[in-house]
């Protein structure tokens, strides 16, 4: 089960290609569609789309793309598969009111065709900190400089203003798709993929093999979308939800080893344990900050073991707040502009350690206390009870136990009928009883 989970929901995922039968009837053109975050899903996702355009003799990829930013290891990641790809790749910023912002404009300066549909917007790729903060210090020089390199490089191999490009990180400047044609950041302006279709046909791109002709005006279209595995941990792939689901999963766990026998508890903590392990996969995750939110854990169950006070819960208190926050280091330089998924949400932080702490003063400690509480049912809950002799004792007889008759051997001295005795044990379903003493 835990090995069906990890590979189902994992980044290999497959694509599923509509309007065309397999094997495919080449040439055709290869439509992937990038809308939201640039993550190690979405990376993935258009990664594998070429290496499939490729092997099933795709004439071009066109990547429609709509994005607010994303990570950095995961844009490198997508521009190094566009720029090794044997087949041509466009970037369409589509539909209408789409954006290539921060992470989206290095994608679009990679691409051999760089075109945008009206109403749609490109730039503003300053790189920021994981909580999209600015990057001070000589850190934050080194970072920018490297990003200014990167994208005037990507512009400069395809021709484009590379000026633009280095203002673009250095000072977040975005242009709409008429200033961007005008200032030829992109290629060209298409009000549908079938006109950007049309008015690339015929032109000349260059690819690592060498310059090739595209025939593209009367092409079908193909289009590869995510697998459903894909689709559902492109939406775990945030570091809110997947450390929601490492938390409850831990309570889960600990409530099912507390109360033995429920099941439901562990089953579902076993399951959110395993599905927030697959989405810290794919993130940036600080090893460090999890092992402090493991010593909270421990420090919450040896106070309700050995209770101190509270000294430890506060303690554990403490731990899972430090930890969280260094569980996404909120300095580390992972994402540019526009991406708040590169760190927690202090709002989330704050409502899970309440919860959390919560959880174990509360629930797991009236628990802990049932386990000692005196047994009210079963055999071994006569112990102790007081009944009447209905024969002499001597040792053996019957006495009246909460309305019930049992065979007992007194201990001790005998006991008269009609007499009080007190349990002492029980044999199975025979009583060890004595006189009570008055």
């Amino acid at each position: 089960m835990v090995i069906f989970l990890v590979f189902a929901l994992g980044p290999t995922g497959a694509l599923f290609a509509h309007g065309t039968p397999s094997p495919y009837r080449a040439p055709y053109v290869a439509l992937l569609t990038l809308s939201g975050a640039i993550d190690p899903i979405s990376a993935s996702y258009v990664e594998k789309g070429i290496a499939k355009a490729e092997r099933s003799g795709a004439a071009l990829v066109v990547l429609e793309l709509d994005t607010p930013g994303g990570m950095l290891s995961s844009m490198n990641g997508i521009v190094e598969a566009m720029l090794a790809s044997r087949v041509p790749v466009a970037v369409y910023v589509a539909p209408a009111g789409a954006r290539a912002a921060s992470a989206g404009v290095f994608v679009t300066m990679a691409a051999q065709i760089a075109a945008m549909a009206p109403g749609t917007n490109i730039g503003a790729a300053h790189s920021v900190t994981g909580r999209g903060g600015d990057i001070g210090g000589v850190e934050g020089v080194k970072i920018v400089n490297d990003t200014v390199a990167k994208v005037q490089a990507l512009a400069s191999l395809r021709g484009r203003n590379a000026e633009w490009a280095a203002q673009a990180v250095r000072k977040s400047l975005s242009l709409t798709v008429g200033q961007a044609v005008g200032q030829h950041v992109v290629d060209l302006e298409a009000g549908s993929l079938s006109a950007l279709l049309k008015e690339i046909n015929g032109r000349t791109v260059p690819l690592p093999q060498g310059a090739v002709v595209l025939h593209t005006a009367n092409l079908p279209v193909v289009s590869y979308e995510m697998g459903a595995g894909q689709r559902f941990l492109s939406f775990l792939v945030d570091p809110n939800i997947a450390y929601i689901l490492f938390l409850l999963g831990v309570i889960g766990l600990i409530f099912e080893l507390h109360a033995p026998g429920i099941g439901l508890p562990g089953v579902l903590g076993g399951i959110s344990l395993i599905v927030s392990l697959v989405a810290f996969g794919n993130l940036s995750v600080n090893l460090g900050g999890v092992l402090v939110i493991l010593l909270a854990l421990v420090f919450f169950i040896v106070d309700i073991k050995a209770p101190t006070h509270g000294i430890l819960t506060a303690g554990g208190v403490a731990a899972l707040l430090i930890g969280s926050f260094l569980l996404f280091p909120p300095w580390r330089p992972t994402s540019l502009p526009g991406w708040s998924g590169g760190s927690l949400s202090p709002i989330t932080i704050g409502i899970m350690t309440v919860v959390f702490g919560l959880f174990f003063v509360g629930v797991i400690s009236i628990g802990v206390r049932s386990q000692h509480r005196k047994v009210t049912a079963g055999s071994e809950a006569l112990v102790g009870q007081s009944g009447i002799a209905l024969s002499a004792l001597a040792p053996t007889g019957v006495i009246r136990l909460r309305g019930e008759e049992w065979s007992a051997t007194a201990v001790g001295d005998d006991v008269a009928e009609g007499e009080e005795v007190q349990v002492l044990s029980v044999e199975g379903v025979h009583l060890i009883v004595m006189k009570t003493l008055l």
